[in-house]
């Protein structure tokens, strides 16, 4: 997640602009190597082999790395090397921006400097195997002040980051989070969760969007706006709200249910409780979170 949280803080500084970003998101993404990606170009892996573990990540909330070790596909010591292969994704930025002449190199080694001392960050290098640094980065980014409950809705957004690094992409930024009474959408695919934790959750895209975010998931490439697209987005909101009601009851030994998916287009979003919106910069467009807690039982 370096790249995401590092982006946000770019936009923050003022040191670059939403339009900026977009545009170095588009090369970023033409240009990261995924794990899976290094471990075949090393021979470590077939390609049926990393679809297993893209397939197996669908039902678990884990890790390529992790998954593919469990799997007996690759051991520790390769993934470890593998991972040593990536220019690590904050950095990757910061060399985009000195590419493209919107920085030099002594402005990246004092932001970056910022960057750590501001959310105490010591070694980026180990940030994604370190939980409670992300949760840290998250919560300072990200969370309101005095939001009842926090860690559920801490975890929702992890889970929520992660999923669509698996599923879609890496190239994001995400923005502030916005308190709303009411969100205006564009093509708006949303679910109600119940239990004793109760919300609603929602994607909110354009039209365009939408096609972009259902081709990456569905790793095919889509040309217009049709059933397959609002079926895609269900798709993803269902299996994260899946996997999110998995790790509750892990963790929580909370039950809960989720409704099938439901459709708004051009209207209002609105719920009897506060809604957050979390905007989500893509480099082929901007996606629109939106969750809503309706109940959290004592």
């Amino acid at each position: 997640m370096h790249t995401q949280f590092f982006g946000n803080f770019l936009l923050n500084k003022g040191v670059i602009s939403p339009e900026q970003l977009v545009e170095i998101l588009k090369i970023q993404s033409t240009t990261h190597k995924r794990l899976g990606t290094l471990a075949i170009h090393a021979g470590y892996m077939s390609a049926s082999e990393v679809e297993d573990v893209f397939v197996t990540q669908t039902h678990y909330d884990k890790r390529f790395g992790e998954l593919a070790i469990e799997l007996g596909y690759l051991t520790e010591e390769q993934v470890n090397e593998l991972l040593a292969l990536q220019l690590p994704n904050y950095m990757l930025l910061g060399q985009i921006l000195i590419d493209q002449h919107i920085i030099n190199h002594v402005e990246l080694e004092n932001l970056i400097t910022e960057y750590k001392s501001v959310y105490e960050i010591y070694d980026l290098e180990l940030i994604e195997e370190q939980k409670y640094m992300v949760d840290k980065l998250l919560a300072d980014f990200y969370l309101p002040e005095d939001l009842p409950h926090a860690e559920y809705i801490l975890s929702y957004i992890t889970l929520l980051f992660n999923d669509l690094v698996r599923f879609i992409g890496e190239d994001f930024t995400t923005l502030n989070i916005i308190a709303l009474p009411e969100v205006p959408t564009n093509f708006c695919i949303f679910q109600q969760v119940e239990g004793s934790f109760s919300f609603m959750s929602a994607l909110d895209m354009e039209e365009e969007t939408a096609i972009a975010f259902a081709s990456r998931y569905i790793n095919e490439e889509l040309d217009e706006f049709d059933e397959y697209v609002s079926a895609s987005m269900e798709d993803f909101l269902n299996l994260h709200n899946g996997l999110y009601s998995v790790n509750m009851s892990n963790d929580y030994s909370m039950e809960l249910h989720l409704q099938p998916p439901a459709q708004h287009k051009e209207e209002l979003l609105a719920t009897d409780y506060p809604s957050y919106l979390l905007p989500i910069i893509f480099s082929f467009g901007t996606i629109n979170f939106i969750f809503s807690v309706e109940r959290i039982d004592e």
